[in-house]
């Protein structure tokens, strides 16, 4: 395996469900084996341009075990025509598997068996085996390249980049997951929200000071000029401006009072309940005190 990074230029970009898919698989074979054992399965997404969208996962049918296990390839192409017809737009991106290490023959021989569905596959590895204070996901991106060694042309695992990319829904789920996991009340999710939005602060306000000060220094002759990063310093800058115009000002009033909206009539909804609750007990209590009186 090469150590290098990826040469195709492309950019990955994995959603939570992907993520949260192998996650489950993993932890329902191990809840139903009770061994940690490898689980294999397939990814899907859309590739447009040079940008790769890792949307979604299934499981996939091995056959064999340790090192001569193998895909169904009748059952993926099965599966990928099932989830064509319900989502049209995605592809076959590649495969996946869980562990703390490549096996490199055994994952050449299963990527090489995907070729026939996808030139360039590529393999995500998710490992199970990670301590709590990580900060860093569990998860390594692989793509395949062709090199010559000895003179003979082999296939090589490449490490690629990725982001993390997350649609509304996706946000909604994972937030509704964490607070069923952890079951956290509501004041210590308001705690953990402003905590994550003053290290974002934080660390942007770090990250201006940088540049201010490499600004500095190079206009000071402290540091040579780097024309590309200038031109991305001179990029961002420029964007800025665009979000003081009159339009953004009115959608940003449009928001800030559509919030304020939702949270009067959260409180109102939750006043009304508690109105409501307290009729309820009144009358009880009236009831059977009248019933009481009745019987006396």
């Amino acid at each position: 395996m090469s150590a290098s990074t990826n040469s195709s230029g492309l950019t990955f970009q994995l959603h939570p469900l992907a993520l949260i898919n192998v996650s489950d698989h993993h932890t329902r074979v191990k809840a139903q084996t009770g061994v940690v054992s490898r689980v294999i399965g397939g990814l899907l997404g859309i590739q447009t341009g040079r940008t790769v969208e890792i949307t979604n996962s299934f499981e996939l049918v091995t056959t064999g075990s340790g090192h001569d296990v193998a895909i169904d390839i009748a059952y993926l192409t099965t599966k990928q025509e099932q989830y064509k017809k319900v989502f049209p737009t995605n592809e076959f991106i590649g495969w996946y598997s869980t562990g703390s290490n490549l096996q490199t023959d055994v994952d050449i021989r299963i990527h090489k068996s995907l070729l026939e569905i996808n030139e360039s596959p590529v393999y995500m590895m998710l490992n199970p085996m990670i301590t709590p204070t990580s900060k860093e996901l569990p998860i390594t991106l692989y793509e395949s390249e062709m090199h010559i060694i000895e003179g003979n042309s082999s296939m090589i695992f490449v490490e690629a980049s990725y982001d993390i990319e997350t649609l509304e829904a996706e946000r909604i789920s994972v937030d509704q997951i964490t607070r069923i996991t952890t079951g956290t009340s509501n004041s210590d999710q308001l705690t953990s929200h402003l905590s994550g939005i003053h290290s974002a602060i934080k660390m942007l306000n770090e990250r201006i000071g940088s540049v201010t000060q490499y600004l500095e220094a190079v206009d000071a002759g402290e540091q040579p000029v780097d024309h590309q990063l200038l031109r991305q310093i001179a990029s961002l800058a420029r964007q800025l401006p665009t979000v003081d115009t009159e339009q953004f000002q009115k959608e940003f009033l449009m928001e800030h009072n559509d919030a304020l909206l939702m949270v009067y009539l959260a409180s109102m909804t939750k006043g009304t309940a508690q109105i409501n609750d307290v009729a309820d007990k009144f009358t009880m209590a009236f009831e059977k005190h009248a019933r009481r009186r009745a019987l006396i």
